[in-house]
């Protein structure tokens, strides 16, 4: 059976998506297709909150998303920072605290020379909890997010009286192919059986298509999420959701999918 998997590939360390990988290990026939692009933003006022200059100034970072961790990346290229990071800072943001969210962004982080921590913690209000039953620090807590960042996070964190503060530093736009790829899949595989939610953002730029492209069909695809946010999004378009992943992980989707996809699912 064959499953269309809304995201971008990210190749491991065996040349392999994970995604495809675990999804094959169940004989399921994966396809990846991209439905956003990032635009980085604010990177020189990020630049001099988080590295890279001001660690004392703040308690700790909260990084939600693998895209927050590579503006942080941006900022460490090449020149001055890059050799000032290695030197000092570093050293001074590992003293504190580093909040991620799910062990994709906690090996990123990991990558830049930090340590982490609440890696499993699979969405933000788990990692809110997480944060709020740590000793609170004075310092606020830097978070660089996405402009459309969810609110259920710094909302815990204000009602508990934690201090943050949020920049952002990346936006999320339409992939300028989504269309054709979506067309050309349709036309060569057919319906999927399976289709797979990254975020509410994918699921309001594709779904119009894969309405159009599924037609009367659309009634036999199971939809499966990432997590309960994107749960939820898709609720809230009236779609059924088959399967949301009881972690954010390649290998709990794949299970999950699995599980909806065998005959006797309901």
């Amino acid at each position: 059976m064959k499953v269309l998997l809304l995201k971008d590939a990210k190749e491991d360390e065996d040349g392999q998506d994970p995604y495809i990988r675990e999804l094959g290990l169940y004989g399921l026939e994966a396809t990846l297709i991209p439905v956003l692009s990032f635009n980085f933003l604010s990177l020189p006022s990020f630049s001099e909150k988080a590295g890279l200059s001001r660690p004392e100034g703040y308690g700790g970072l909260i990084f939600t998303s693998p895209r927050a961790v590579e503006a942080m990346e941006l900022c460490l290229e090449g020149g001055d920072q890059a050799e000032v990071w290695k030197q000092s800072l570093r050293e001074k943001w590992n003293a504190k605290s580093v909040y991620v969210v799910g062990h994709a962004t906690a090996s990123l982080v990991n990558k830049i020379g930090l340590d982490t921590e609440g890696e499993n913690c699979g969405n933000g209000e788990k990692l809110a909890e997480y944060i709020c039953s740590r000793e609170p620090s004075a310092l606020p807590l830097l978070f660089p997010c996405g402009a459309l960042k969810g609110e259920v996070l710094p909302k815990m964190l204000k009602d508990k009286g934690i201090p943050m503060e949020s920049i952002t530093v990346y936006q999320k736009v339409p992939h300028p192919g989504i269309q054709v790829n979506l067309s050309s899949y349709y036309s060569k595989q057919g319906v999927p059986a399976s289709i797979a939610f990254f975020s509410p953002s994918g699921l309001t730029h594709s779904l119009q298509y894969i309405q159009e492209l599924s037609g009367n069909h659309i009634q036999q695809i199971k939809f499966a999420a990432i997590g309960p946010t994107t749960a939820r999004a898709l609720a809230a378009q009236g779609l059924p959701v088959s399967c949301t992943a009881q972690s954010p992980t390649p290998r709990a989707l794949a299970a999950g999918i699995r599980r909806a996809l065998q005959p006797d699912s309901c």
